[in-house]
């Protein structure tokens, strides 16, 4: 027995129930379309039933979704490639954005790396609406070792010299800066 397919005006009530958090309304869908008919929903734009919920900090029914959907709706991108995540973080929503990167079932910290049509990350997209709390949680969590593998096997230099600097903020920009060597040796 297949399960009925739903209509363009059930798909988006389901949309807007996610939108204002309506618990009850998206067991009912699910109820009568099965749990895999919302891994599939998207608005005009590409949103999913999980940037709904997020953008607009539902977590009861995100809750309820992360045990409903497909874990790889986490890292699905709307038009502009933004995820749930990158909703989340543009509209300041902490519990929210800590309940997408520890699903156990999704890809976890991974979420974070991933950049926008706007070249921007879930931290840039925090960090471009002066969201502190949430930048702050990223970087806290984000691994940062992957380009320091290796680096245990690295000796002091025996000479000093001019060393240049760059540096990638979380929007793509490079800062460039040079760093003197000291005149004289330091103390031993």
């Amino acid at each position: 027995m297949s399960l009925a397919v739903p209509t363009d005006e059930e798909i988006e009530d389901v949309l807007l129930s996610c939108r204002y958090g309506d618990i009850d309304d998206i067991e009912q869908f699910v109820a009568k379309y099965g749990s895999d008919s919302l891994n599939d929903i998207r608005d005009d734009r590409g949103n999913s039933v999980l940037h709904m919920v997020c953008a607009n900090g539902h977590t009861d029914a995100l809750d309820y979704l992360l045990k409903t959907v497909s874990p790889s709706l986490l890292s699905a991108q709307n038009e502009a490639k933004s995820t749930a995540l990158h909703w989340a973080a543009m509209n300041s929503h902490l519990e929210i954005a800590q309940k997408l990167v520890r699903c156990p079932k999704g890809p976890g910290i991974d979420l974070i790396d991933i950049k926008n049509a706007a070249g921007r990350s879930p931290l840039g997209e925090a960090e471009n609406v002066g969201w502190e709390e949430g930048a702050k949680w990223f970087v806290e969590v984000m691994n940062l070792d992957d380009g320091a593998k290796g680096e245990e096997d690295l000796k002091p230099a025996a000479e000093f010299a001019d060393i240049e600097v760059e540096i990638q903020d979380a929007e793509g920009q490079i800062a460039k800066m040079k760093i003197a060597a000291p005149t004289a040796k330091p103390p031993s």
